[in-house]
């Protein structure tokens, strides 16, 4: 049975103690809580206390008259309104924390990047001639948080996205007018008796998501890059060997860099390693799980430990003497599971909290103390160990892609250009671009769709771009170091080795998928790939979604553009009407739609033959698989075996 839950062999064995120790799992709740078969394909309506009303047999309106389109449109659109709220807010969060910084209330910030600020500030229409940065970052700041009422006609970073798509979102409507007023009017066209018309729910879903896709999350990523510096290549580990046996293991999870940023400063400092060593451990090993793992992987080389379904099985390990927690994608089971071993676990943000967990409330002003105090607790705690088992395995990683960094990889820092990879796209040796992103789900197999999906894609020459638990899992198998380029094609290959860059690019974080929202700018900028992003031959992938947020990011990728498959059931299914509206009908609308399919290697045949459509259509030169091969050592004949895919990649990082 536990062949078919993961195919990490880490997460195997964890999976395998937990059992033992008594320790309940997602993987166990998922199996035995079986899905609601209504309301997971959307035919639930509980908006109101008249119902909940279910829509199956021959029930076929609510109470209210409510048809099942009507039902499910309210639903995903609540639904995306929620993944924006989320990390748009975590963005509304970064421009606080840059405003205190910038006023000198929260001495422990300082501003890393400067040059990332001026150009912030440009989009922002933020003076800076004769301005010291502080000053230029507290109206940086107060311009980001501008953008979250209704104060302006829209978003700032409208402007960033090119001159057809801002038209076609000016004609349609859908061009979001602040960030906070498109979540709330949502919940508003969402209320009983309000709006109930599918169509015109999911225009206005449409408007919510891109107010997080081009607004909170894009000021998000862009004011923690000028906080804590842009990502560029970075190397270090990943999976559960990346624990140490001899030194205090905290674990950060979450989202928000905030807190992470400051651990990580507070974990070297002198007098926290003093207390360290006093209680008998050699040093302070701190590690990453999901988005906060990325953020500090590509700033600070933080290993990463795992992704979203690794939580609990990292306390089985028993050596973790406190997970640190802020906001998002945290199991409320962690504290179960922190019940049978010593493990802490830690709520920091006043916006969660979970019960039976101890609470240390992180606030700016007091950063690095808070950090020590958190840091002090664990180690506390590092003489309670017991039942201690980690598992051998480890793989090498680079990561830390910034957009920034693309361009400059790509002509150095006076000649920064897209121009190389869109002559490579012209010329057949790339055969286009995919973007593979999102969560863990316990109904798919753990990492299984992620990874064969992006071997799939790079070996027909398709470079990949992954940020969220798809990085992770990359990461996992050795899929973010050159020395996978054996299994990429071969055109791909020889773009990557020109360039000195894997054919699997590690951008960051879940917020961060703003970044490829960026890369796919310039690339239409650049010129010769169309004159907007649904011109450009690129797919989007989230094969184990679970989240709103994915939602959220799905649909403000399908509206700007880019056509995108997400894995297992559709939350949409229940309405023919609603599946035909993505799926087919905002191809004439958007340029793109949005599928909901369980079979990855459908995805993939899928999206290789748009990608072929797209290439035809701008009148490229016709993709010939294997062209650019020397030889036939570009596609190894063991390349399908899943089993000799891991042995390859734990035999080398060994």
């Amino acid at each position: 049975m536990v062949d078919k839950k993961t195919i990490d062999p880490a997460v195997k064995e964890m999976m395998e103690k937990a059992k033992a120790d008594g320790i309940i799992t997602a993987f166990d709740r998922a199996e035995s809580t079986k899905a609601c078969p209504i309301g997971h394909v959307g035919s639930c309506c509980k908006n109101c206390h008249m119902g909940p009303c279910r829509l199956v047999g021959k029930t076929t309106v609510g109470v209210c008259g409510a048809t099942i389109d009507t039902v499910a449109a309210r639903n995903l659109a609540r639904a995306i309104a929620a993944g924006a709220a989320s990390h748009s807010d975590h963005g509304r969060g970064m421009a606080f924390t840059l405003l205190a910084a910038a006023n000198g209330e929260a001495p422990d910030y300082k501003i890393k990047d400067a040059n990332k600020l001026m150009r912030v500030a440009e989009y922002l229409e933020v003076p800076t001639k004769d301005r010291s940065n502080e000053e230029i970052a507290a109206d940086v700041a107060r311009a980001a948080l501008a953008d979250f009422g209704s104060l302006k006609g829209e978003v700032s970073y409208v402007k960033r996205a090119p001159e057809k798509r801002k038209e076609l979102w000016s004609k349609l409507g859908v061009t979001p007018r602040g960030v906070d007023r498109e979540v709330v009017e949502t919940m508003h066209r969402t209320h009983v008796g309000n709006d109930q018309d599918a169509e015109h729910i999911m225009m206005h879903a449409a408007r919510t998501s891109l107010g997080d896709g081009w607004g909170g999350s894009m000021l998000s990523t862009d004011i923690s890059d000028i906080l804590f510096g842009t990502p560029s290549p970075v190397a270090s580990r990943s999976n559960f060997g990346v624990l140490a046996e001899d030194e205090v293991n905290v674990v950060v999870h979450g989202h928000e860099p905030t807190l992470s940023e400051l651990i990580v400063v507070a974990a070297n400092s002198p007098d926290v390693l003093d207390y360290a060593k006093s209680k008998g451990a050699k040093g302070i090993n701190i590690v990453g799980i999901c988005c906060t793992a990325n953020e500090v992987l590509m700033r600070q080389g933080v290993p990463l430990l795992g992704n979203f379904l690794s939580q609990e099985l990292a306390i089985a390990t028993g050596v973790i003497e406190a997970m640190v927690v802020d906001i998002q994608c945290i199991m409320q089971g962690i504290v179960d599971a922190a019940e049978t071993t010593h493990t802490k676990i830690i709520t920091t943000s006043p916006k969660a909290k979970i019960t039976g967990a101890t609470h240390i409330e992180f606030h700016e002003d007091k950063a690095l103390e808070t950090a020590k105090l958190i840091l002090k607790t664990a180690i506390d705690n590092y003489p309670n160990r017991k039942n201690v088992q980690i598992p051998d395995y480890t793989d090498r990683i680079i990561a830390g892609f910034s957009h920034e960094y693309i361009a400059y990889m790509q002509g150095g820092v006076y000649r920064e250009s897209f121009r190389p990879l869109n002559d490579a796209i012209s010329s057949g040796r790339i055969r286009g671009a995919a973007g593979v992103v999102g969560c863990n789900n316990p109904r798919i197999t753990h990492d299984d769709p992620h990874l064969e999906v992006v071997k799939e894609l790079i070996k027909n020459d398709v470079l990949v771009v992954t940020t969220g638990c798809n990085a992770i899992a990359c990461a996992k198998q050795g899929l973010l170091t050159p020395e996978v380029m054996e299994y990429a094609g071969a055109g791909l290959r020889e773009v990557c080795e020109a360039i000195g860059i894997p054919p699997v690019l590690h951008m960051g974080s879940c917020v961060d998928n703003s970044r490829i929202l960026t890369v796919l700018a310039q690339c239409v900028n650049e010129g010769g790939l169309g004159e907007d992003i649904s011109d450009l031959p690129v797919a989007g992938f989230a094969p184990e979604w679970m989240s709103e947020k994915a939602l959220s990011i799905g649909c403000y990728f399908v509206t700007s553009g880019v056509r995108t498959w997400m894995g297992g059931t559709s939350p949409i299914e229940g309405s023919e009407m609603l599946t035909k509206l993505v799926g087919e009908d905002w191809n004439n609308v958007f340029g793109a739609t949005w599928h909901f399919e369980p079979d990855w290697q459908k995805t993939v045949e899928e999206a290789l033959a748009h990608i072929d459509a797209k290439r035809k259509a701008l009148n490229l030169e016709e993709y010939v698989p294997g062209k650019y091969a020397k030889s036939n050592t570009y596609f190894p004949a063991d390349y399908t075996s899943d089993e000799e895919f891991a042995k390859y990649s734990r035999t080398r990082a060994k």
